[in-house]
């Protein structure tokens, strides 16, 4: 019997398998736990074999269902639902739920192993982590895992952010690539709350490992009179005053981007982007090799969105999704003068990082904005107690607007508060899915699979 089964990709990447039969079991328990009003449609079962074309638009519906569930404000955030797409990712690579060792690196290279289960997810490692540090509780919030590639010349590549769906050993185990590690970084942006975290031991030498990093690999600019000073309060042990000095530094507190090529100020120019400050820093070389600087700030921008074009996947089987060459581009609507707005795009496969670093600087300006506690914020992050609607009364997401190209075909449209992207599945149907909602973590691309490719 030639039974379908779904490829659902997150970040990316293959997250999971399942079936129609498993994804109904889902709907069933959300429907009884939440009822009927609150679940959107689930498309039904058929009695008789489905048509190529009728196996398409099942997945398309599937594929609706989830981004729907996904960034209903309670639906989305719901361990039932989180707690199906690990079990998912769990059975689909295969990994039984036993004890194991797992290595989290910290910014000057240490390693921290932590005894954990393949099947405690993000918070539980940070946890983990966080025990074996000996960091306070009410810093944890303070700090997120990474993703991050190292390159042959010890380049770091952020990747993207762990998020609460998925397990950490599972995903990290799943590359099967030693390039792959998980970093232990900070996660918010304001300098303002480093004296939170230098307040306590090893929440300073965390603070003052990713500041020695930073300045190692070239993220932050420092003259010689600096390097004398910085070196000399790194020989007295003096970690306070040297980070107090690093805050003083251009590019303290970014994150640095692999070069990738930006239309501004004229397409097909090479960039190096740089997050920070409320801000993404650009890099640029023009034709002429002349470089020029510039700075685009988060407050004005009206909107950003990413968007993904896959090419070499038909349309029905989908069956050349592993060879298929993916894009990822990053745009953003930015108001250069009073009565100006323009396009900026960036064509990077970390653009879904930016995105992610570009909303958590929003998150915390509303709060900020709002008279809030960046740290009751971190916390209920933490906790798991923050719900998309605490975000949708602070933030407001901009209107979708048109792509900068209206001529790009196979592109994917997506909302400005989009922390992680679909790659595949979506945009190999020729078709442009809108898809909405603030600060979810997950956008999920369907693939019509049969048993013959299991």
């Amino acid at each position: 019997m030639y039974r379908k089964a779904y490829n659902i990709h997150v970040n990316g990447v293959l997250h999971c398998r399942v079936r129609y039969s498993q994804l109904l079991g889902l709907h069933e328990q959300i429907k009884k736990e939440y009822g009927s009003n609150v679940v959107p449609a689930f498309p039904p079962k058929k009695i008789f074999t489905l048509t190529p074309a009728e196996v398409e638009q099942r997945r398309e519906q599937l594929e609706k269902y989830m981004q729907a569930v996904r960034q209903d404000p309670l639906l989305g955030t719901s361990e039932m639902f989180n707690s199906f797409l690990r079990k998912a990712q769990q059975e689909t690579q295969q990994i039984p739920t036993e004890e194991v060792a797992l290595d989290i690196c910290l910014s000057n290279g240490q390693k921290v192993t932590v005894n954990i289960l393949t099947s405690d997810q993000t918070e539980d490692v940070l946890d983990a982590v966080a025990t074996k540090l000996d960091l306070p509780d009410d810093l944890v919030g303070y700090f997120s895992l990474f993703l991050v590639r190292e390159g042959v010349d010890e380049g770091l590549t952020f990747v993207r952010k762990l998020q609460e769906f998925e397990l950490p050993y599972v995903s990290i185990t799943s590359l099967r690539s030693s390039e792959f590690h998980i970093l232990l970084r900070k996660s918010y942006w304001d300098m303002a709350y480093d004296g939170d975290v230098m307040d306590n031991r090893v929440g300073l030498n965390l603070l003052y490992a990713q500041t020695v990093s930073d300045i190692e690999r070239g993220w932050i600019l420092v003259n010689k009179d600096q390097h004398r000073q910085l070196k000399s309060l790194q020989e007295k042990g003096s970690k306070k005053e040297f980070i107090h000095l690093g805050q003083t530094l251009k590019y303290y507190g970014y994150i640095k981007f692999d070069p990738c090529i930006t239309d501004f100020p004229e397409k097909g120019c090479q960039v190096i982007v740089s997050a920070g400050n409320n801000e993404l820093n650009f890099h640029v070389k023009l034709p002429n090799e002349q470089i020029k600087e510039g700075s685009f700030k988060v407050t004005r921008m009206r909107c950003w969105r990413v968007t993904s074009s896959v090419s070499g996947i038909d349309s029905i089987s989908h069956s050349h999704a592993s060879k298929c060459d993916v894009k990822l581009e990053l745009a953003f609507e930015y108001l250069m003068s009073k009565d100006r707005l323009q396009w900026v795009t960036i064509t990077s496969q970390q653009a879904i990082m930016m995105s992610i670093c570009l909303q958590s600087m929003v998150d915390e300006l509303m709060v900020k904005k709002s008279g809030g506690s960046i740290k009751k914020m971190l916390r209920k992050r933490h906790n798991g107690s923050i719900h998309r609607s605490d975000s949708q009364q602070a933030v407001k997401s901009p209107p979708l607007l048109d792509s900068p190209d209206p001529n790009r075909e196979q592109i994917v449209k997506l909302s400005t508060k989009l922390s992680s992207v679909s790659l595949r599945g979506i945009s190999a149907s020729n078709s442009a899915n809108d898809i909405s909602g603030n600060d979810f973590h997950g956008n999920y691309a369907f693939e019509g699979i049969g048993d013959d490719d299991l």
